[in-house]
């Protein structure tokens, strides 16, 4: 996988969809600042950007706003389904933390304590692991749905790992790691633009959209790398 020609393909599709396309831009920050202020419960930035995900060149336009809400639901509710291990692991040694501090409770003992910490600490530390494993499945797991337009598609295990399989583990780890790290430097760049007063804010808004819609076309070239298995 040419990581390169990866970064720059998604960034040239980015400029292409929004660059003089000021209308676009503007009706995609309005979306996204509803998705936002609604807490997802109506996902339509989040619906488009699965068109994309989908691999549609040139980027589309914004229209059909009810298929953009299913789609932003199937999404969220992908998200939501990986997300299940996680919180079982956080659950797990919550419980555990909870317990151990009903059992603290009045006592002065500080090493009673400390085992109600450290049971948090680790479901914390394990929570983060199985996010990290369970995030290089679901990245690509809501590509597939994208393109397939089906939602059972998104948990087709057999599918989804002779995919990755076929673009290499190694390949798509590395990938994943790439554009995260990417996000990081976007992240702190828009640290830097918020401390402008008020422009910042503004600023920000329409990058976040340009960066969504970079992010969900890296993803799908990096699934559109190699032919997906029937």
């Amino acid at each position: 996988m040419n990581y390169g020609s990866l970064i720059s393909g998604s960034a040239g599709y980015m400029k292409d969809a929004l660059w003089g396309r000021w209308g676009r831009w503007l009706l995609l920050v309005l979306l996204s600042l509803i998705q936002t202020f609604t807490l997802y419960l109506i996902p339509l930035f989040s619906g488009y950007t699965v068109r994309v995900l989908a691999g549609e060149r040139p980027a589309p336009d914004v229209e059909g706003w009810g298929r953009l809400f299913i789609d932003g639901w199937k999404r969220n509710i992908i998200t939501l389904i990986y997300l299940i291990p996680v919180i079982l692991v956080l659950a797990l040694f919550g419980g555990i933390a909870f317990a151990s501090t009903i059992a603290a409770q009045g006592v002065d003992n500080l090493d009673v304590w400390a085992s109600a910490v450290a049971a948090a600490m680790t479901g914390l530390l394990a929570a983060g692991v199985v996010w990290v494993i369970v995030s290089f499945i679901s990245f690509f797991a809501v590509v597939r749905f994208a393109h397939t337009v089906s939602l059972l598609q998104a948990f087709n295990l057999g599918a989804i790992f002779r995919h990755i399989g076929r673009i290499g583990w190694g390949s798509w780890i590395v990938a994943v790691i790439i554009l995260v790290l990417i996000r990081l430097v976007y992240m702190a760049a828009t640290g830097l633009i918020l401390s402008v007063p008020v422009a910042g804010w503004i600023v920000n808004l329409f990058l976040g959209v340009a960066f969504g819609i970079f992010y969900a076309r890296y993803l799908a070239a990096a699934y559109e790398s190699v032919p997906a298995p029937v």
